[in-house]
Protein backbone atom coordinates (compact mmCIF):
# COMPACT_ATOMS: atom_id res chain seq x y z
CA UNK A 1 0.00 0.00 0.00
CA UNK A 2 1.54 3.30 -1.13
CA UNK A 3 0.83 6.18 1.24
CA UNK A 4 1.63 9.85 0.56
CA UNK A 5 1.43 12.91 2.77
CA UNK A 6 0.11 16.11 1.19
CA UNK A 7 1.18 19.41 2.77
CA UNK A 8 -0.26 22.57 1.19
CA UNK A 9 1.85 25.63 2.04
CA UNK A 10 0.64 29.20 1.58
CA UNK A 11 3.06 31.92 0.58
CA UNK A 12 4.51 32.94 3.94
CA UNK A 13 3.55 36.59 3.44
CA UNK A 14 -0.12 35.53 3.14
CA UNK A 15 -0.05 33.08 6.04
CA UNK A 16 -1.11 33.37 9.66
CA UNK A 17 -2.76 36.77 9.31
CA UNK A 18 -4.57 36.28 12.64
CA UNK A 19 -1.29 36.24 14.55
CA UNK A 20 -0.42 39.69 15.80
CA UNK A 21 3.18 39.47 14.58
CA UNK A 22 5.43 41.29 12.15
CA UNK A 23 5.78 39.81 8.64
CA UNK A 24 9.36 38.72 9.44
CA UNK A 25 8.30 36.88 12.60
CA UNK A 26 5.45 35.17 10.75
CA UNK A 27 7.87 34.05 8.04
CA UNK A 28 10.34 32.73 10.63
CA UNK A 29 7.54 30.92 12.46
CA UNK A 30 6.28 29.37 9.22
CA UNK A 31 9.79 28.13 8.43
CA UNK A 32 10.19 26.48 11.85
CA UNK A 33 6.78 24.81 11.65
CA UNK A 34 7.23 23.62 8.07
CA UNK A 35 10.70 22.25 8.71
CA UNK A 36 9.45 20.31 11.73
CA UNK A 37 6.45 18.69 10.04
CA UNK A 38 8.51 17.83 6.95
CA UNK A 39 11.13 16.26 9.20
CA UNK A 40 8.50 14.19 11.03
CA UNK A 41 6.60 12.93 7.99
CA UNK A 42 9.81 12.24 6.08
CA UNK A 43 11.06 9.85 8.80
CA UNK A 44 7.67 8.17 9.32
CA UNK A 45 7.89 4.50 8.28
CA UNK A 46 4.24 4.74 7.20
CA UNK A 47 4.74 7.43 4.56
CA UNK A 48 6.32 6.63 1.20
CA UNK A 49 6.31 10.12 -0.30
CA UNK A 50 5.81 13.68 0.91
CA UNK A 51 4.07 16.03 -1.51
CA UNK A 52 4.28 19.75 -0.79
CA UNK A 53 2.06 22.08 -2.82
CA UNK A 54 3.29 25.66 -2.81
CA UNK A 55 4.76 28.54 -4.75
CA UNK A 56 6.72 29.87 -1.76
CA UNK A 57 10.40 29.80 -2.76
CA UNK A 58 11.64 29.52 0.83
CA UNK A 59 9.34 26.54 1.43
CA UNK A 60 10.64 24.85 -1.72
CA UNK A 61 14.20 25.24 -0.41
CA UNK A 62 13.24 23.72 2.95
CA UNK A 63 11.53 20.84 1.12
CA UNK A 64 14.75 19.93 -0.67
CA UNK A 65 16.35 18.98 2.66
CA UNK A 66 13.73 16.28 3.15
CA UNK A 67 13.49 14.90 -0.39
CA UNK A 68 10.02 16.40 -0.70
CA UNK A 69 8.25 16.22 -4.03
CA UNK A 70 7.09 19.79 -4.65
CA UNK A 71 4.19 20.72 -6.90
CA UNK A 72 4.17 24.40 -7.82
CA UNK A 73 0.82 26.02 -7.07
CA UNK A 74 1.00 29.11 -9.27
CA UNK A 75 -2.57 30.27 -8.61
CA UNK A 76 -2.66 29.60 -4.85
CA UNK A 77 -6.44 29.81 -4.87
CA UNK A 78 -7.16 27.68 -1.79
CA UNK A 79 -6.10 24.66 0.22
CA UNK A 80 -8.71 22.65 -1.69
CA UNK A 81 -7.26 23.53 -5.09
CA UNK A 82 -3.77 22.68 -3.78
CA UNK A 83 -5.03 19.25 -2.70
CA UNK A 84 -6.56 18.71 -6.16
CA UNK A 85 -3.11 19.23 -7.71
CA UNK A 86 -1.58 16.68 -5.34
CA UNK A 87 -4.43 14.20 -5.88
CA UNK A 88 -3.87 14.33 -9.64
CA UNK A 89 -0.16 13.52 -9.20
CA UNK A 90 -0.87 10.69 -6.75
CA UNK A 91 -3.50 9.09 -8.98
CA UNK A 92 -1.17 9.24 -11.98
CA UNK A 93 1.55 7.59 -9.89
CA UNK A 94 -0.62 4.81 -8.46
CA UNK A 95 -0.72 5.84 -4.82
CA UNK A 96 -3.39 4.20 -2.66
CA UNK A 97 -3.76 6.50 0.32
CA UNK A 98 -3.21 10.21 0.98
CA UNK A 99 -2.96 12.11 4.26
CA UNK A 100 -3.48 15.87 4.13
CA UNK A 101 -1.67 17.71 6.93
CA UNK A 102 -1.51 21.47 7.53
CA UNK A 103 1.94 23.00 7.94
CA UNK A 104 1.14 24.43 11.39
CA UNK A 105 1.17 21.31 13.61
CA UNK A 106 4.85 21.30 14.65
CA UNK A 107 4.37 19.01 17.66
CA UNK A 108 3.32 16.00 15.55
CA UNK A 109 5.42 12.86 16.14
CA UNK A 110 5.82 9.74 14.03
CA UNK A 111 3.94 7.65 16.60
CA UNK A 112 0.93 9.93 16.09
CA UNK A 113 0.85 8.90 12.43
CA UNK A 114 1.15 5.23 13.45
CA UNK A 115 -1.72 5.58 15.92
CA UNK A 116 -3.98 7.34 13.42
CA UNK A 117 -3.36 4.74 10.72
CA UNK A 118 -4.37 1.93 13.08
CA UNK A 119 -7.90 2.94 12.09
CA UNK A 120 -7.46 2.36 8.37
CA UNK A 121 -9.81 -0.11 6.70
CA UNK A 122 -8.93 -0.70 3.04
CA UNK A 123 -10.03 -0.63 0.28
CA UNK A 124 -12.07 2.51 1.04
CA UNK A 125 -12.06 4.61 4.18
CA UNK A 126 -11.54 8.05 5.64
CA UNK A 127 -9.84 9.08 8.87
CA UNK A 128 -10.33 12.57 10.23
CA UNK A 129 -8.42 14.27 13.05
CA UNK A 130 -10.10 17.55 14.04
CA UNK A 131 -8.39 20.68 15.26
CA UNK A 132 -8.37 21.47 18.98
CA UNK A 133 -11.46 23.70 18.63
CA UNK A 134 -13.28 21.19 16.41
CA UNK A 135 -13.66 23.69 13.60
CA UNK A 136 -10.86 22.56 11.28
CA UNK A 137 -9.34 19.32 9.99
CA UNK A 138 -5.73 18.68 11.02
CA UNK A 139 -5.38 15.32 9.29
CA UNK A 140 -7.51 13.86 6.53
CA UNK A 141 -6.73 10.33 5.34
CA UNK A 142 -8.46 9.12 2.17
CA UNK A 143 -8.46 5.80 0.35
CA UNK A 144 -8.78 5.77 -2.57
CA UNK A 145 -7.08 9.09 -3.28
CA UNK A 146 -10.22 10.43 -4.98
CA UNK A 147 -12.66 9.13 -2.35
CA UNK A 148 -14.00 12.68 -1.83
CA UNK A 149 -13.24 16.33 -2.45
CA UNK A 150 -11.86 18.39 0.42
CA UNK A 151 -13.63 21.30 2.10
CA UNK A 152 -11.01 23.30 3.95
CA UNK A 153 -11.59 26.89 5.12
CA UNK A 154 -15.31 26.33 5.84
CA UNK A 155 -15.85 24.58 9.20
CA UNK A 156 -14.06 21.75 7.48
CA UNK A 157 -14.18 19.15 10.24
CA UNK A 158 -17.98 18.71 10.21
CA UNK A 159 -18.18 18.94 6.42
CA UNK A 160 -15.40 16.37 5.99
CA UNK A 161 -17.15 13.99 8.39
CA UNK A 162 -20.48 14.30 6.56
CA UNK A 163 -18.93 14.14 3.08
CA UNK A 164 -16.86 11.09 3.99
CA UNK A 165 -19.98 9.27 5.23
CA UNK A 166 -21.59 9.86 1.83
CA UNK A 167 -18.71 8.02 0.14
CA UNK A 168 -17.76 5.19 2.49
CA UNK A 169 -19.09 3.32 5.51
CA UNK A 170 -15.60 3.33 7.01
CA UNK A 171 -15.17 6.75 8.59
CA UNK A 172 -13.08 7.14 11.73
CA UNK A 173 -12.78 10.27 13.84
CA UNK A 174 -9.52 9.98 15.73
CA UNK A 175 -8.27 12.24 18.51
CA UNK A 176 -4.50 12.66 18.44
CA UNK A 177 -3.59 15.58 20.67
CA UNK A 178 -0.33 16.60 19.00
CA UNK A 179 -2.01 16.61 15.58
CA UNK A 180 -4.95 18.61 17.00
CA UNK A 181 -2.67 21.41 18.19
CA UNK A 182 -2.45 23.88 15.31
CA UNK A 183 -1.53 27.55 15.38
CA UNK A 184 -4.12 29.96 14.01
CA UNK A 185 -4.07 32.77 16.55
CA UNK A 186 -2.16 34.12 19.54
CA UNK A 187 -4.08 31.93 21.98
CA UNK A 188 -3.04 28.80 20.05
CA UNK A 189 0.57 29.93 20.12
CA UNK A 190 0.44 30.53 23.88
CA UNK A 191 -1.22 27.12 24.41
CA UNK A 192 1.39 25.35 22.31
CA UNK A 193 4.28 26.93 24.19
CA UNK A 194 2.80 25.68 27.48
CA UNK A 195 3.02 22.05 26.29
CA UNK A 196 6.15 20.03 27.02
CA UNK A 197 6.14 17.83 23.91
CA UNK A 198 9.01 19.29 21.88
CA UNK A 199 11.13 21.64 24.00
CA UNK A 200 13.56 22.33 21.14
CA UNK A 201 10.72 23.59 18.92
CA UNK A 202 9.21 25.64 21.75
CA UNK A 203 12.64 27.21 22.24
CA UNK A 204 12.92 28.11 18.55
CA UNK A 205 9.45 29.69 18.61
CA UNK A 206 10.24 31.63 21.79
CA UNK A 207 13.40 32.95 20.17
CA UNK A 208 11.37 34.21 17.21
CA UNK A 209 8.85 35.85 19.54
CA UNK A 210 11.69 37.11 21.74
CA UNK A 211 10.17 35.51 24.84
CA UNK A 212 12.54 34.66 27.70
Amino acid sequence: MKIAAIIPVKTFSNAKTRLDLSPQKIEDLCKVMLEEILHTVSISPQIDKVIMVTKEEKAIEIGKKFNTNTIIDEKEESVNSAVVLADKYLLENNYDVSIVFPQDIPYIKTQDIDFMLNYKSPPNFAIIVPSRRFDGTNALVRMPIDLMETHYDEDSYKIHMNTAKEHTLNVAMVFVKRIMWDIDNSEDLKFLLEQKEKPHIAEKIKNILEID
